[in-house]
This record gives structure tokens, sequence and C-alpha cells, in this order.
């Protein structure tokens, strides 16, 4: 079902024309500066893989992907892409990429399940970007080193706008406050995962939450990921708690919200690759192109995520409404209120 967050009193600060001169400069500006700050050259990325490969991403596990016949291939099935979040990893590979570097990608993509709002669209528009490690560099600290990183560029991206854009002010707090997705359930455990990540982003502004995917203590994850990309299992040996992974939140004041802008962590090696198969019940996986290359050690360890280009430009340029950032397609119950509420839908 859709839903619809009716900030009191909106009032869009930059018109339709400003909005989309608003969106190209957040985009250029801060892609060169998450280039800058990770190391990563620019690749050209695919809207869709053959079904069958293992090269999608399965995200909660429960989404249905696009899929069509192609008629060259005997009608061998392709599907459009939910992430890229297993194709990034292989062109490492390919690229002969070194420690240290990395690559970034426009991704498109089409999410027919997801439930429709102002901060979700049939539409996905993300930096994908993957970045080669050494077994060294598999830890909290180096995860927690790399979040900082984009963090900054984040901040300068939005010191430009605000330059730029008098009537926007700065909102962004200095720095990123950590905490795992224990600890955070234990700080609220009468509350729900949605409810918690709203406490503590409203409390400190901006926030990675450590441990995605793995059970806690009361049985359940904070969140679902695929067992074959994030590395949810792997124990820090500093607090004892699972997961090399996680989500980037900010606080958005507009719609009294934690958003998440990013989903990312190191990436599965071969040991935790079999493991989480094995805990969610899809050993059968390792018979797939992916997973056959990954365990045979033809793929380089990694660090990776995704950043959302639309809930970016939303945030930055104090929109509603992901739909005054982007093209998609909405319910027309939701254009009409959107309209009442000054949601200006593209």
């Amino acid at each position: 079902m859709s839903y619809l967050i009716k900030p009191t009193n909106y009032q869009p600060l930059l018109d339709m024309k400003q909005t989309e001169l608003g969106i190209k400069q957040i985009k250029e500006f801060f892609q060169q500066n998450l280039s800058s700050e990770l190391r990563l050259r620019r690749v050209t990325a695919p809207l869709f893989v053959l079904t069958g490969m293992g090269m999608n991403d399965d995200l909660n596990g429960i989404e249905r992907p696009v899929t069509f016949p192609i008629k060259d291939l005997g009608e061998q099935r392709a599907e459009v892409v939910h992430s890229l979040a297993k194709w990034k990893r292989v062109t490492l590979a390919d690229y002969n990429i070194e420690p240290g570097y990395g690559i970034y990608t426009d991704m498109n993509a089409i999410r027919a399940d997801e439930e429709l709002g102002n901060l979700h669209s049939l539409y996905v528009d993300q930096w994908d970007w993957e970045r080669v490690i050494t077994p060294e560099q598999r830890t909290v600290d180096f995860l927690k080193s790399i979040v900082t990183r984009i963090y900054s560029a984040m901040r300068r991206t939005e010191y430009m706008i605000c330059e730029v854009y008098p009537q926007i002010s700065s909102f962004l707090p200095h720095d990123v406050h950590f905490i795992h997705s224990q600890d955070l359930l234990d700080m609220y455990p009468d509350k729900t995962p949605k409810e918690r990540e709203d406490l503590i982003t409203e409390r400190y502004g901006a926030v990675f939450i450590i441990g995605i995917g793995g059970k806690l203590s009361d049985g359940n994850p904070h969140d679902k990921r695929a067992p074959d990309y994030d590395d949810y299992t792997t124990i820090d040996p500093k607090t004892g708690l699972p997961g090399l992974n996680g989500d980037l939140l900010i606080w958005n004041s507009v719609l009294g919200r934690a958003i998440e802008l990013s989903s990312m962590g190191i990436r599965v090696d071969k040991a935790a690759l079999l493991k989480q198969l094995e805990l969610a019940g899809k050993e059968e996986r390792t018979k797939l192109y992916f997973h056959k290359r990954l365990l045979e050690g033809s793929l380089p360890l990694s660090i990776g995520g995704g950043i959302g280009q639309s809930r970016l430009c939303m945030l930055y340029l104090r929109k509603a409404h992901i739909g005054e950032i982007q093209a998609s397609i909405w319910p027309e119950e939701m254009r009409q209120e959107c309209a009442e509420l000054g949601m200006q839908l593209i």
C-alpha cells in the first residue's frame, strides 16, 4: 500500500526551474567529491543482467525483478537490476583494480514491488561504488573510516548548495554517530527498528547503524540483507558484535523522520558467504556464476555500497517528496494530495 507523509505548512524553497538546476549541481559536485575521497574511477553499468547467474541484487529476498525475454538469445530471460552489488565486484576483477582504488557508476533500477510514497519510487537512481581492500582492512574501524570519508563529501556538497541558494540553511552535523544495531536495540527495547532509527537520528542528526542482516538478541535482524554481498556475521573482536556493514541515516526535519541515504559494507569473503548462505537456507546459490567465482578466489576482497541520488537531492533542496526530484509514476490520489500540500511532483 502507498503512503504519504504530510508535513505541516510545507513551502518549497525552490521553484521547479531552480530545482532542476539544483539537482544537476548536486549530482555533478557530489560524484566528483566521492570519486576523490575514495579514489574511484567511473565505469559504465548495465541496466539489466541475465537471469540465473546470481548477478542481480536480491535486496530483502522478496522483491520481484522486472524480467523480459531476449529474442536473439533463444528467449533467454534478462532482468532489470535492483542494484549492482555483485556486478561491481566482478568488474573490479575484470579491470584488475588494485587495493585502495575502486569504481563508481550511475545505477538506474526499477523496483516494481516498492511501497510508493515520499521516500520510495518505482524508479531508483543511485551511485553504486566498490573499492578493493586487503584482508587486514576487513574491520569495523576501516568501515567507519570509509563512512567518514563519504560523509565529508556530503558536507562539502551541502556547503556548496547553501552558498548557491541562500534560502537553504545548513543542517548536517559535523560528525557521524556510529552505533551497533544491538546497542540500539538495548537502548530502545520496546521500539520497532524504524522507531529506533528515528529516535537515534533525531538525537544526533547523522547516524551509521552497524550490523544489518544478522539476528539480534530479540531473535530478529534490525533489517533484512541478502546473504551474498554484505558481511553481517563476522565478529568484531573489540566489541564481540557481528557485522561489517551498515546503513547511513540523516534526520530529515521536513518530514520529521530519519531517511536512509546509503546502504554499504565490507563484502563477504569465502567463509562469510558459506556461513550466511547456510543461515539463510540458500546453499544452492553456490552453483551460480557469481558465487562460483567468489568461492574459487577470482574476485577481490572489497567494500561497497549505494548512495541514493534522488534522496540526497531531496534532502539538500528541502523537498518533501521524492517525486519533486525525479519523474516517476504515482497513484492519482497521491498526486492530487501532493498538489494541495504544495508538493510539485514532476
